[in-house]
């Protein structure tokens, strides 16, 4: 049974890969004990990757840092920081890097995906930028945008950027499994027993009904980005007795994503 785990990013041992260019620092996953969800850092130079082709997982980005494009089914998209990208299986693409700094993203693959609905069109790749999605509310003032879900292609997880304030949340758990990424903000991650400090660039790995609680402990909001399986609603939050934690929010959204 996989456990709570916490590594940071910048500790890990990168490693070129000479058929893509990317550099990649693996994260979490089978490395961590971890099978639902991979976790990675890619980062590229200046210039332009080759051809990448995911095979039969799904995959999302997240531009974290630098300037470019992807290009991916016969369309270039330009990247920024806090943009998401989402790529259904089969999907080949390439990243360029306009410089002059390193484009850096946090990549999540979902393997095993959800089969397509019979009816349903094949999923394309979905660009969305961060500012144009709608603030959402979760448990004690904890806010969220989601960058990919069932709505716009994503079939097997639910990708966002989660907003935590100073106040410290009770203890709680989900019912998915999560791997999150700390853009910025100092914290702790408490897990029963299990206690480790957060700084950005930290990578959280978090089991289905772990009861856990990510304390923000600086002066200004943490920022995270996270996957979670199955897709769902990030406000679908259970105190350690099984009671619903967040009450507020439209009912009928929380319960389409839950």
């Amino acid at each position: 049974m996989s456990s709570v785990a916490v590594i940071d990013s910048g500790e890990v041992q990168p490693r070129v890969n000479p058929a893509t260019g990317l550099t990649v620092r693996p994260t979490l996953g089978t490395q961590t004990g971890f099978d639902a969800l991979e976790q990675a850092v890619l980062e590229l130079e200046p210039g332009r990757s080759r051809e990448i082709e995911i095979g039969d997982v799904e995959e999302t980005l997240f531009v974290l840092a630098g300037q470019g494009a992807v290009r991916v089914a016969g369309e270039v998209h330009e990247l920024e920081p806090e943009v998401g990208l989402y790529l259904p299986p089969g999907s080949r693409f390439s990243l360029e890097n306009a410089g002059p700094g390193t484009l850096r993203l946090i990549a999540v693959r979902v393997p095993r995906p959800e089969p397509a609905q019979p009816t349903a069109d094949p999923s394309e790749p979905a660009v969305s930028r961060l500012a144009d999605q709608e603030l959402e509310s979760a448990t004690t003032d904890r806010e969220f945008r989601i960058v990919a879900d069932p709505d716009n292609g994503l079939r097997s997880a639910t990708h966002f950027v989660g907003y935590i304030p100073t106040a410290r949340a009770p203890d709680h758990f989900h019912t998915y499994d999560e791997v999150i990424y700390v853009i910025d903000g100092e914290g702790v991650m408490h897990a029963g027993d299990f206690e480790q400090r957060l700084s950005p660039g930290a990578c959280i790995q978090l089991p289905a009904r772990t009861v856990h609680c990510l304390e923000n402990t600086g002066t200004e909001a943490m920022r995270v980005v996270a996957v979670f399986r199955p897709a769902g609603s990030p406000a679908a939050a259970y105190y350690p007795d099984g009671t619903p934690a967040y009450q507020g929010g439209n009912p009928e959204q929380l319960k389409r994503r839950s």
